[in-house]
């Protein structure tokens, strides 16, 4: 039973990872990539919704400062253009009616150094959930000693495996931040 819990554990830890991983595409680099848009809601006035860009429009990057979105319903052009100005991601689209074409400008220094501390702060966030995974597991099997489910040498044992999963799940967040960074700066 107990291992069961490691199990659901290390799932943790690995959806604090995918997810951590998933919010760093998200910032932007030098180079253009269609996941740049991936944040991008549409208010679609045809269909009387918000939707996500990805499910309105193909989204490629035929060259490192060019984004070509391109709409599966020509009518939605205007609504796709106005939805990634709004989105405040500081691009400006163009569209010819039948595609839109987003020029990525070059980040300055400074938005660089910007950058660099969006994706601290989003590495910090994701080791305090790593911990918030730790904390959980910990009492839970701080509880199975309490309840004499486990002896006080498995709760010692269960701790030690608890504190690893942990550091390596901190340890990747920290290699992926570290890259991330890299290749921000680098431009």
């Amino acid at each position: 039973m107990s291992d069961e819990y490691l199990d659901s554990m290390k799932d943790d830890f690995a959806s604090t990872v995918e997810r951590f991983e998933k919010d760093l595409s998200t910032v932007r680099t030098g180079r253009a990539s269609p996941t740049m848009l991936n944040s991008v809601q549409v208010l679609v006035a045809t269909y009387g919704a918000s939707m996500p860009l990805n499910q309105l429009a193909t989204v490629t990057a035929p060259d490192a400062r060019l984004l070509v979105v391109n709409p599966w319903d020509k009518g939605t052009i205007a609504d796709i253009e106005k939805g990634i100005v709004m989105a405040n991601l500081g691009l400006n689209p163009a569209n010819d009616g039948q595609i839109i074409r987003v020029p990525i400008p070059a980040l300055t220094q400074e938005r660089r150094k910007e950058m660099v501390r969006q994706v601290r702060k989003m590495v910090e966030d994701a080791r305090i959930r790593a911990r918030k995974v730790r904390r959980e597991y910990m009492d839970m099997y701080k509880e199975l000693e309490t309840e004499k489910e486990i002896s006080e040498d498995d709760l010692k044992r269960y701790e030690g495996v608890i504190q690893k999963a942990t550091d390596d799940c901190v340890a990747k967040l920290d290699e992926l931040a570290k890259a991330k960074e890299a290749e921000v700066l680098e431009g």
